[in-house]
């Protein structure tokens, strides 16, 4: 815990991934064009590790969890373990017919799949993954994380209105006002570790986290959030949960009441952009709760990079496990849990952890 008396050691000189990339390939020696070559690089490398774990989970891993919880056998017939559902279904969906709706309105039909995937991808351009990957670590890193994901709110109402589609539009009103009811909480939860770290930016964040909260026989354990304040942690993981639509909050595209919400007119390529779009933002929603809470990619013997991938799968663990084991609530249930509950237990919180820190410092 950082208080007013305290210095936060900041890493200064750690060597940002396109630097990196640039020293390597000696594209730094051609001034502007090559950074931004070499920034182009490794956004290319950041994106193709989250797209390679989305494509992993979406076809595989969901079926396979759900399967475990259920006491189904799942995907077991294409290659070990049934990896090789992830290619013949890419290939199934990419090949299929493109169909749009007659009323369809074209520009905002054809941007909602494209909004609603990258702007859970510009989130990790500031996310410290470990092993020198990390593209970007401006003063204002959580705040940009919360503002690029909040954009998808903008691509699922696009997608809902602009299917012609009484059922889409139903989707996308669900989506906005559920994106609006639990966003505010999210924020103000993230705001409770800013006041604990004193800063937005994502790397002193987890720095900060590195500190030694207590020792036991000999065990350092480390300060992360998530053991300082678990009541934050709780709150936070619930209103994720809520942000990402998973359940049991996934009213937006409630198949037994909407057919698919906003996403019922998509097919083909299109489709496969919103499915992309969904776990990306569930990732995304890992690696915030593993960069504020659990120490980003502090972790013992294995790289930084490793233990990152294991904190954001055991988050993505858990939302398929909610997903089984606890039925969705109705809309209306859904809005009050989220202005009634969360709201309310997000500011005390916020308040709270504020006093105690100022007692401290």
């Amino acid at each position: 815990m950082v208080g007013e008396g305290a210095t936060l050691p900041l890493q200064t000189d750690t060597v940002l991934l396109p630097e990196r990339v640039g020293e390597l390939t000696g594209l730094d020696q051609f001034g502007v064009g090559g950074e931004l070559l070499a920034a182009f690089l490794a956004a290319f490398i950041v994106g193709n590790i989250m797209l390679a774990m989305t494509g992993v989970a979406g076809p595989w891993a969901k079926r396979k969890i759900t399967a475990a919880f259920t006491d189904r056998i799942a995907v077991n017939r294409l290659g070990p373990a049934g990896l090789l559902i992830i290619v013949a279904d890419s290939v199934r969906l990419l090949s299929k017919e493109l169909i749009i709706p007659e009323d369809a309105d074209r520009p905002a039909y054809d941007l909602a799949p494209i909004v609603i995937a990258s702007s859970a991808l510009l989130g990790f351009a500031v996310i410290p993954m470990g092993s020198g990957i990390h593209l970007a670590d401006p003063e204002v890193g959580l705040a940009f994380v919360f503002a690029v994901a909040g954009i998808a709110s903008i691509g699922l109402v696009m997608a809902g209105y602009a299917s012609a589609n009484k059922y889409s539009m139903l989707g996308g009103l669900r989506a906005v006002a559920q994106n609006v009811a639990y966003e505010i909480p999210l924020v103000v939860t993230g705001m409770s570790v800013v006041i604990f770290a004193g800063t937005l930016q994502m790397s002193a964040i987890v720095e900060a986290q590195a500190q030694t909260l207590v020792s036991l026989g000999g065990l350092d354990i480390p300060a992360w959030y998530a053991l300082v304040n678990p009541f934050a942690f709780v709150l936070f993981l619930v209103a994720n949960f809520a942000e990402v639509g998973r359940n049991p909050f996934d009213t937006p595209e409630a198949p037994t009441e909407i057919v698919a919400g906003y996403q019922t007119e998509y097919s083909s390529v299109y489709f496969v952009l919103i499915y992309l779009g969904e776990f990306i933002h569930i990732f995304l929603g890992g690696a915030i709760i593993a960069t504020i809470f659990l120490g980003g990619p502090a972790g013992p013997v294995l790289p930084g990079i490793v233990w990152f991938i294991i904190k954001i799968w055991a988050v993505f663990f858990l939302t398929q496990w909610l997903r089984s084991a606890i039925p969705r609530v109705r809309i209306d249930q859904l809005i009050e849990i989220g202005w009634k509950g969360l709201l309310v237990l997000s500011f005390a919180n916020l308040v709270i952890t504020a006093v105690i820190v100022g007692l401290i410092a």
